[in-house]
């Protein structure tokens, strides 16, 4: 089964997470299947949906409201919780539009807002708010004149009051209208429990207490994305959901469908796209609740990635669902029609991506700073009292030395390695070396290496190999793929026989980073043949200088040899290299203390980034396909640092953090490929011949090399097994048949 909590995931904090199990409880109490079938049936009714009450009781209609204004006061990332939950119950009726509404004049004190707000949140008034092309208006005496028409408002059809968007030549400002004021005009739409409807004034005199003072079209773009976008990820969720549980028990030649790769990995697509969706929009919400001067841009985002993808999401749903999803019976047609009306009214992909495109190259950037809780900066001020000496050490080697001794290179390892820090400590100790300059070792597959070792070793293999590494003293490659078994590890066939004092092993290994200067070798290999494949395998610490080791570099496409083959020629490994207990190598190589490490970065930073992608889009002119394909990547790696921001806070809470963190590693080696392509394919023929004052030879550079980020530490494929597995709980593989 797919992990508890799953299904809800905007909120992080407890707070949160307890709103999103209430508003879920109250959805399953109330919008019940017969409650949504029954609307659908009843389009046409002019009445509140037989919840409305409840509703309103519950005080969701003022979430996002001061409690001075009569609302809850509890933000705009509060209501997103909410409306995530209502939005997986396809709740029918003027929620969103009049809860949008409402969000939107309660930072306004005019008159208009102070006189209409009320009724918004006792939910006796229904509202609209109309996203599109602003109408013309000329001024008349304080106030103005207004005529135009707009097409295609959501929830227009029950509105009683309609926020508009007016122009002159002056400016641009937002009035309210009265529906008495104008001809409104439902239209057939494609969601059909929410309708739409044609607005039309003429010469309307809109008079200075109907203009609400101080919103800006900006503003609405922004908190509109928030808000529909919210209802866009409970789409998305219910649809995620649905597919996951009908690839699990659908049985089609003799095993369910969810075992078929394709299958599986378009439910992890759909997976990865709504981790994405709930990162961008939260990171907006909690930006607009803060006021930081970059919310206005995490919103642009918001809005070029929820909409879309809560599209595909439902189409690919319907595709798990096969015939059955295509019948009026099924639900699956509701939520693709609710996704596809909230992205009309969002705009074409183009216009959206354009937005962050040209917010991007104006200087708009999202840093993703960490909201820490208080006791952070008790921590801070001890953490750096200890590190101002150590930074004023002018020798490296002493410096190495003090930091690996001090526990400061992996601070997460139990003391005397590390320093037994908690998540928090860790973020802080990060912070701190970095505000300081301090310089730490690179330790590269020692990282894997020392926490194997601390976490399963002996005294001596601590003190003689853990300690010098952290002090970057030993470098260290991993013997773990093979020939045969690649991301399938444990079909490994690199044998270890036992003989006096030690084990002689014969094999080889292959895409071995760095074993033509390593010291050391992290080797698994097989010690039981006779056992099942996960078993009988051990894992030995290996002197890569011992007799019958003989590494081969493997020259890569980019020219280089980072990696090399490996091979053993009955080498001798003494029994107290052996990490572990015997045949528990599988254990060991899984097992280490990494789940308490916290991973402050997601992206790749050896290849192409949007720092690239920046420096390279300021240096030309873009034309409009290439910008809507910069605001796309612009989102992506955005979300990718939202994402890691979210691991952090979710292992701070105590929260399980494996499907998000996987969602980013695969997001992360895909990111610099797709930079790196977009480079190269603008440059033209410059993009593959060295031209002097072309940025071609970084560009060819990373392209290439980058090819290899999809592969190594699990292909891409692998990546999309392993997260349909584990976080949408679809059933593993079917295992092929024994030869045995």
């Amino acid at each position: 089964m797919a992990p508890k909590g799953y299904e809800l995931g905007i909120g992080i904090d407890p707070d949160h997470v307890a709103l999103a199990e209430s508003v879920q409880a109250f959805t399953a109490r109330n919008v019940t299947r017969e409650v949504v079938r029954a609307a659908v049936d009843n389009a046409a009714a002019q009445q509140d949906p037989p919840f409305w009450d409840a509703l309103v009781a519950q005080g969701l209609l003022g979430l996002a409201v001061p409690e001075e204004r009569g609302g809850q006061g509890a933000g705009l990332v509060a209501l997103a919780v909410a409306l995530e939950s209502l939005g997986r119950s396809l709740a029918p009726g003027p929620l969103v539009p009049t809860v949008l509404a409402a969000t939107l004049l309660a930072g306004s004190d005019c008159k208009a807002a102070v006189d209409i707000l009320p009724s918004l949140v006792d939910g006796s008034t229904a509202a609209a708010v109309a996203l599109g092309q602003p109408l013309a208006a000329t001024p008349d005496g304080p106030g103005f004149r207004v005529t135009g028409t707009a097409d295609a408002v959501l929830g227009a059809d029950r509105a009683e009051r309609i926020l508009l968007p007016i122009r002159t030549d002056a400016r641009t400002a937002w009035v309210v209208v009265e529906r008495s004021g104008a001809r409104v005009t439902e239209q057939d739409g494609i969601d059909v429990l929410r309708g739409s409807g044609r607005i039309d004034v003429e010469d309307l005199l809109i008079g200075p207490d109907r203009i609400v003072e101080g919103l800006t079209t900006q503003r609405v773009q922004s908190v509109a994305a928030v808000v529909l976008g919210a209802e866009d990820i409970g789409v998305m969720s219910w649809c995620v959901s649905t597919a996951a549980e009908y690839a699990r028990t659908r049985v089609q030649f003799g095993r369910p469908i969810g075992q078929f790769q394709g299958v599986k990995h378009r439910c992890a697509k759909m997976g990865i796209a709504l981790e994405q969706a709930r990162a961008v929009l939260w990171d907006a919400a909690s930006a607009l609740d803060r006021g930081d001067d970059s919310a206005d841009f995490a919103a642009s985002i918001t809005a070029l990635v929820v909409p879309d993808a809560a599209v595909t999401c439902a189409q690919d749903c319907i595709q798990v669902l096969g015939g059955i999803g295509f019948t009026w019976e099924h639900d699956a047609h509701l939520y693709y029609r609710r996704a596809l009306a909230l992205r009309g009214v969002a705009g074409t992909h183009a216009t959206r991506a354009d937005e962050v495109a040209t917010q991007a190259l104006a200087g708009a950037r999202r840093d993703t700073d960490l909201e820490l809780p208080a006791e952070a900066e008790t921590i801070r001020a001890e953490v750096r009292a200890e590190l101002e000496p150590i930074a004023a050490i002018a020798d490296e080697d002493e410096l190495l030395a003090v930091l690996g001794d001090g526990g400061w290179v992996q601070p997460h390892l139990p003391s005397p390695y590390g320093r037994g820090a908690s998540p928090l400590e860790q973020i802080v100790i990060a912070q701190e070396i970095k505000a300081l300059s301090i310089p730490l070792p690179s330790l590269l597959m020692g990282t894997w290496a020392v926490q194997a070792v601390v976490a399963h070793g002996t005294e001596r293999q601590k003190t003689e190999l853990a300690a010098p590494t952290l002090r970057g003293d030993l470098v260290w490659c991993q013997l773990f793929s093979e020939p045969g078994a690649g991301s399938d590890l444990a079909s490994l066939t690199t044998k270890a026989e036992r003989v006096e004092g030690g084990w002689k092993v014969n094999g080889q290994k292959i895409w071995t980073s760095v074993a033509q200067f390593a010291d050391w070798g992290m080797l698994i290999a097989r010690t039981s043949p006779e056992k099942p494949k996960h078993e009988g395998i051990s894992y030995f610490v290996l002197d890569m200088a011992s007799q019958g080791v003989t590494v081969r570099p493997l020259r890569e496409m980019t020219g280089s040899a980072l990696f090399n083959e490996v091979f053993f020629d009955d080498v001798f490994v003494p029994d107290d290299c052996l990490v572990g207990a015997v045949d528990d190598g599988w254990n060991v190589a899984r097992t280490t203390l990494a789940g308490e490490r916290v991973a402050l970065g997601q992206k790749i930073e050896a290849y192409a980034t949007d720092k690239d992608l920046l420096r390279f889009a300021r240096s030309r002119e873009l034309g409009p396909v290439a910008r809507v394909r910069m605001g796309e990547l612009i989102a992506d790696s955005h979300a990718l640092d939202v994402i890691g921001a979210r691991v952090v806070l979710k292992q701070l809470s105590g929260s399980d953090v494996s499907a998000t963190s996987s969602v980013g590693k695969l997001l992360a080696m895909a990111l610099g490929q797709a930079i790196s392509e977009f480079v190269v394919a603008e440059l033209g023929p410059a993009g593959v011949v060295s031209i002097a004052g072309e940025p071609s030879d970084l560009a060819m550079e990373q392209l290439i090399s980058g090819r290899a980020t999809t592969i190594y530490g699990g292909t891409t494929e692998v990546q999309l097994n392993v997260i349909g597995e584990r976080m949408l709980g679809l059933p593993r593989d079917a295992e092929p048949p024994s030869d045995r």
